[in-house]
């Protein structure tokens, strides 16, 4: 087992109050196993217990190869003085393919050297450009999903560049460039780095002051590319679509070198990601230390919530613990938490602890989340490069911002939504072949509650497939406003957006957004066709954070969260510092807060109504209806829960008069009839319960079947809907024109449903709790549910369902008159609301 390698703590403390007081960590820690440390955090009777599975991944050996003779010998001796004296053999066989003219996507694990293997040809072909007669030979793009990612990585490429002088000019260009400098980039950079979103707003439609560099262009680096799915991966889709256009009309054909972690099926997923044929590097060669992944389970508190149910301590405060005990043992940790709130109240928590134990110890904690400011975000960044930081409660901000090198565990509060991201987190410690500790500490829901008891969920299968569809209408139609805005469009770019285009362009016509001249269409307004859409789907201008009493701007907030977020009386955390919401202006996208210390968190409350549209296909389920189409949905906010921070213990509930929002997107639903009802013995006094109880739990475990989320989609159920006339249970994508969710549920429908009843009738409840049936995000209060009647009702529909659901799915498909196209939506001038 290789050692794990921890930050020596030289003095002697006693464990932090309301932790385990039995014992005292003296003197210095160092060269420390990850089972030596898991032991410690287990130690007591009852933590022992909240472990629920450990697996333990064996060490790898690395296999070495030789860089291709055609790399310049100047990289390769700025790789060797880096410390890298031979390469691993993906990274020598992806250096091969891109210096061929092949796209490549090196899809392997976390620290394996993705960078490297497409830095090192690019470099070199930087070079050699750098010797034309302009000096402007090659220009290579880098493009990730955040800003973060692409400041971390200028740094690396200017630090392995310096031998090789002024021949390669990086340069970040995205939203933080002062405008200053913004012209240098653009007459000079040689390695522009930046995110989609400014390649979207910022390059594209300003191409004509780029065509040097595009004219230039032999590579576009797309990094993490496995985080481009579902809606925002299929916008990207589109805009490196437009981005291929511009190189044409300029005389370039780049390369694309895409970096992912591990996934399934990774040359599909870049093909339809880049639109051209895509190499696969998947066999990792790089070595791994031995990682200890445990799962924990927070145990059963006192405590009573909705409607009587047990309440099970918080993630949050459960890895709040295990954070303040890893610091305490001088042990480099982040924790990822799947929201900002709960972010920077991991790292409250843990550093009011820490605090109680030695008051140097909780300088060394601190949050990291989308939204801060820019100085920030990169005073963090340094310290956490430094050392100087012990311990990081991070969004995925961080997991796909910097290079996280050294760290030697990492916490998981709640399960990531799939096992890609579950991994890529994980990967995050034993750098340099050390040892590492992962903990996946279980939320209160159905699906972290079944993960935790059915390890084989995660260890023993593969990760998932990457979803996106660029042919989506809703997503499609403004980027081919866009595209006409850039350069007009002709029938020789209609093979290029996809088959869905031929169709809309007479939609856009009509929408008076283009108007075809002679043989090409024409953006016909003054606005930038760029704004038409926001590419992460966010619908809007993003809200700020402003203090009331000073005007300080303390950051941002996306518009499709800012009913749920800094709605009136929510309570907003920054940077360790607790603010009450005055008040929220959506005309000028302004929440006003004032600095308090509530004992409270606030939870917001909706309700949501749903309309078929239109049902492309259904299938039969017995007697009941297994559907599939477009849909409509109303949201609304209308009041908040206040929670006690530690217990979640619910204090109280606030009305609030916020504006309904609509969303057209797609959906899978499924129907009963009466007869089945009767058969599963459901009257109408526990219809409502038991069909809202199966919405629930199945909205919780479709990440098991489908590259999503389960704040990705929504639910509603019906005891009788208008459109149906029957009882309906709707589970729908949450992004305009749908992100491919459904349409995945719909396939694996018997699967999924089966899995879902599972989890509904194993859980040892009595009456549902939100290990199964209570949802976190319920706009009802969880109210109604019906656990025994959910359970019954799953078991007779799953009878009638047909022995290959998907089979059935697929034939349906293919009877109808366009196989695998379905009709474009209305065009609207901009994005709906989310």
């Amino acid at each position: 087992m290789d050692p794990l390698s921890v930050t020596p703590v030289t003095h002697s403390v006693p464990m932090a109050k309301n932790h385990r007081s039995d014992r005292t960590l003296s003197g210095p820690v160092s060269r420390v196993s990850p089972g030596t440390v898991l032991d410690r955090l287990a130690s007591g009777p009852s933590r022992a217990a909240r472990i629920t599975h450990t697996e333990h991944l064996p060490p790898r050996e690395g296999r070495h190869a030789v860089w291709p003779d055609r790399i310049r010998a100047e990289v390769i001796a700025a790789v060797q003085d880096a410390g890298i004296e031979h390469p691993w053999a993906h990274q020598a066989l992806a250096a091969e393919h891109a210096l061929d003219g092949d796209s490549v996507i090196v899809a392997t694990g976390t620290a394996s050297g993705k960078s490297l293997a497409y830095l090192v040809p690019v470099l070199s072909r930087l070079l050699d450009g750098a010797e034309a007669p302009n000096g402007r030979g090659g220009t290579a793009l880098y493009l990730a999903p955040t800003k973060a990612l692409a400041a971390d990585q200028c740094r690396s490429v200017k630090k392995l560049s310096q031998p090789l002088g002024t021949a390669i000019r990086p340069a970040v260009y995205d939203g933080d460039t002062p405008p200053e400098e913004r012209e240098w980039v653009r007459q000079y950079a040689n390695y522009v780095l930046t995110n989609p979103d400014m390649l979207h707003r910022g390059i594209l439609p300003s191409h004509p002051r780029w065509s040097s560099f595009l004219r230039a262009l032999k590579y576009v680096v797309i990094d993490e590319s496995h985080t481009y799915r579902g809606v925002f991966g299929s916008h990207v889709a589109q805009v490196l679509r437009r981005l291929r256009r511009l190189c044409a009309r300029y005389g370039a054909s780049p390369v694309f070198l895409l970096a992912s972690a591990t996934a399934a099926e990774p040359s599909v997923a870049a093909r339809r990601l880049t639109g051209v044929p895509v190499v696969e590097v998947a066999d990792d060669a790089s070595p791994r230390g031995e990682l200890v992944f445990a799962l924990w389970e927070p145990p059963l508190t006192e405590l009573h919530g909705e409607k009587g149910a047990p309440v099970r301590r918080t993630a949050t405060a459960e890895t709040a613990d295990l954070l303040t005990d890893l610091a305490v043992q001088g042990v480099r940790s982040v924790a990822f938490v799947r929201s900002r709130r709960g972010a920077e109240l991991i790292s409250v928590i843990a550093q009011e602890r820490l605090a109680e134990v030695d008051r140097s110890l909780a300088r060394r904690v601190a949050a990291y989340r989308g939204g801060y400011l820019p100085e920030e975000r990169r005073a963090l960044e340094r310290a956490l490069h430094s050392g100087e930081l012990l311990g990081l409660a991070a969004t995925t901000a961080l997991e796909l911002g910097i290079d996280v090198s050294g760290l030697d565990a990492v916490l998981i509060a709640g399960y990531p939504g799939t096992r890609a991201s579950l991994w890529q987190q994980a990967g995050r410690a034993g750098r340099a072949g050390q040892g590492a500790l992962a903990v996946l500490v279980a939320r209160d829901d159905p699906l972290d509650t079944f993960l935790v008891h059915h390890p084989e969920a995660l260890f023993d299968q593969p990760v998932e497939s990457t979803v996106l569809d660029p042919d989506n209408p809703y997503v499609l139609a403004p980027h081919l406003c866009a595209a006409a805005a850039e350069l007009p469009l002709t029938e020789e770019d209609l093979e290029l957006f996809g088959p869905t285009t031929e169709g809309l362009l007479p939609q856009l016509e009509a929408a008076k957004l283009l108007r075809r001249r002679t043989k090409a269409w024409h953006w016909t307004r003054r606005e930038r066709a760029a704004d038409l859409t926001d590419i992460r789907g966010e619908g809007g201008r993003p809200v700020q954070v402003v203090e009331a009493g000073t005007g300080r701007l303390l950051g941002t907030v996306d518009a499709g969260s800012a009913h749920t977020t800094v709605h009136e009386g929510a309570v907003h955390l920054h940077q360790g510092r607790t603010y009450l919401v005055r008040t929220l202006d959506l005309e000028d996208s302004v929440a006003l807060v004032e600095e308090a210390s509530p004992p409270y968190s606030t939870v917001a409350r909706d309700t949501t109504a749903i309309s078929v549209l239109e049902t492309d296909v259904e299938i039969p389920w017995g007697d009941g209806r297994l559907c599939y189409g477009s849909v409509e949905v109303t949201n609304q906010v209308v009041s908040f829960l206040r929670r006690r921070v530690i217990t979640g213990e619910v204090l109280g509930e606030t009305k609030l008069d916020l504006p309904p929002r609509t969303l057209r997107t797609r959906a899978v639903w499924w129907t009963v009839t009466e007869d089945q009802l009767d058969e599963a013995r459901i009257n109408p006094e526990i219809l409502g319960g038991a069909l809202h109880a199966a919405e629930h739990a199945s909205i919780g475990m479709l990440p098991l079947f489908a590259t999503c989320d389960r704040w990705d989609i929504g639910g509603v159920s019906v005891p009788l809907h208008p459109d149906t006339l029957l009882p309906t249970v709707f589970v729908y994508d949450g992004h305009p024109g749908g992100a491919g969710f459904a349409e995945r549920a719909f396939h694996t429908a018997g699967a999924w449903l089966t899995a879902t009843r599972q989890a509904i009738a194993s859980c040892e409840c009595e009456a549902g709790c939100p290990s199964c049936i209570q949802s976190p995000k319920c706009g009802n209060g969880n109210d109604p549910l019906h656990k025994r009647g959910a359970v019954r009702l799953l078991t007779v529909l799953l009878r009638g369902a047909p022995e290959n659901a998907a089979e059935a799915a697929e034939r349906k498909e293919s009877e109808a008159e366009v196989p695998g196209v379905r009709p474009a939506p209305p065009v609207q001038p901009g994005p709906p609301s989310p």
